[in-house]
């Protein structure tokens, strides 16, 4: 792969922010689709230019990107990048009020939630999250009205029985510590446990299940010396372990985590986690075979795989399991089975083992794949020559459709 992938093809910066109202419509529009469907993603402004050689896909201004539903029509297209004080000042504009975390002020640019009626761009590392308007135009950085305690994290996950948001977030500067929160209904902190891990780590999502939060302590640490480059200042670390841990949910104190050790990987993404009536853990993931070790811009270093890791607390053990060797990622469920036994997963499908993505198209994503891990089968859609889609999201029928009985939703570039 050769350097400045990241800045090329999909992965090119989008130089505008556009309205476009009253969007023509091919085929019929489901009627259930009624909202908007919003992507965050890195996008470097173009002044100054980011450095081909050493610009870190991670480290981009965030923009947002969303379309509104309503009626079987598409009423409009926005998108908008997250201001912080720097984006603003190169818009010419003022910066956005709101408190920040340490002095962190980053255009958070990994993920959308809705929450309380709100909706928040967010990334992990010690950045806040910052509040959106319904139209996508910055409010500011947010401390869910003085209850966070730091920053946050990429990827909350919702308890679809209780609609609280429940996440994991970590920060260089709290060392060998990350930080459990449940946020209410209301977007307010109800609480927080501080939780011992092996070192200053990467911890980019977790899953969650109806007795446990399921913590990933893997092999990819802070790094002073690419924090004095102004890269990304996280790098593979052999010496760090590769764990799994356990965490009753209700849980106030950190120490009553349970670790299990498994062979050196990185997981960015679980599909999803449930308990088994015996007390084993079931965990679906993507599993890296490291990241961040021989490339230092982005996090392709051979085929992500979807694995199962059982997890079996009698036994003191980890029993691991491919359930499909094809390069993916973005996994995805339908979220009314989050934390509960689940039968289908959506991801992205990558090039084929032994091709690297972007070299010569600047692509990465070939298709969109739907797991039955019952029946053992999948299916793939791919949209074409040229084309590559985003990460979809799975919307069923209604609140009482069948699991898979919906629609996937995602952006496709062409």
């Amino acid at each position: 792969m050769t350097s400045g992938n990241y800045l090329q093809g999909s992965f090119g910066p989008v130089h505008e922010e556009l309205t476009v109202t009253e969007l023509p419509v091919t085929g019929t529009i489901p009627d259930h689709l009624d909202g908007r469907y919003v992507r965050n993603g890195p996008n470097p402004l173009p002044d100054p230019a980011p450095d081909p050689a050493t610009y870190h896909w991670f480290l981009g201004h965030g923009m947002v990107h969303g379309v509104r539903l309503r009626d079987g029509r598409a009423e409009w297209y926005r998108n908008r990048w997250v201001r912080n004080a720097e984006v603003a000042r190169a818009l010419g504009e003022e910066p956005p009020p709101g408190p920040t975390h340490a002095g962190m002020d980053f255009a958070a640019n990994t993920h959308v939630v809705g929450h309380a009626g709100r909706t928040f761009a967010v990334v992990e590392a010690g950045s806040r999250p910052v509040e959106l308007t319904d139209e996508l135009d910055t409010v500011g950085p947010c401390d869910f009205d003085g209850t966070l305690p730091g920053g946050y994290t990429a990827h909350p996950h919702r308890d679809p029985a209780t609609g609280e948001l429940h996440a994991v977030s970590y920060w260089w500067g709290w060392g060998n510590r990350v930080q459990y929160s449940v946020l209410g209904p209301d977007a307010r902190i109800r609480r927080t446990v501080d939780i011992e891990v092996a070192g200053p780590t990467m911890m980019h999502d977790f899953s969650l299940t109806a007795r446990h939060v399921v913590l990933y302590d893997l092999p990819v640490t802070f790094d002073v010396e690419k924090a004095a480059q102004g890269t990304l200042p996280y790098t593979w670390n052999p010496d760090h372990p590769a764990r799994v841990g356990l965490l009753p949910r209700d849980s106030v104190d950190g120490g009553d985590v349970r670790w299990f050790e498994i062979e050196p990987c990185y997981v960015y993404h679980p599909l999803n986690a449930y308990d088994e009536d015996d007390g084993r853990v079931v965990l679906d993931v993507v599993r890296h075979p490291s990241t961040f070790r021989t490339d230092h811009n982005g996090p392709w270093e051979g085929p992500p795989a979807l694995h199962r890791w059982t997890v079996d607390p009698a036994e003191g053990k980890v029993v691991e399991e491919l359930l499909d060797g094809h390069g993916q990622e973005f996994p995805r469920i339908d979220e009314r089975r989050t934390g509960h036994r689940h039968r289908y997963g959506y991801v992205v499908g990558l090039p084929p083992e032994g091709e690297r993505p972007y070299a010569d198209t600047g692509l990465a994503a070939t298709s969109i794949i739907r797991h039955d891990l019952v029946a053992g089968t999948r299916q793939q859609r791919d949209f074409g020559p040229g084309t590559e889609p985003g990460e979809f999201v799975f919307v069923p029928a209604g609140d009482d459709a069948a699991e898979d009985e919906g629609v996937l939703m995602g952006y496709v570039y062409d």
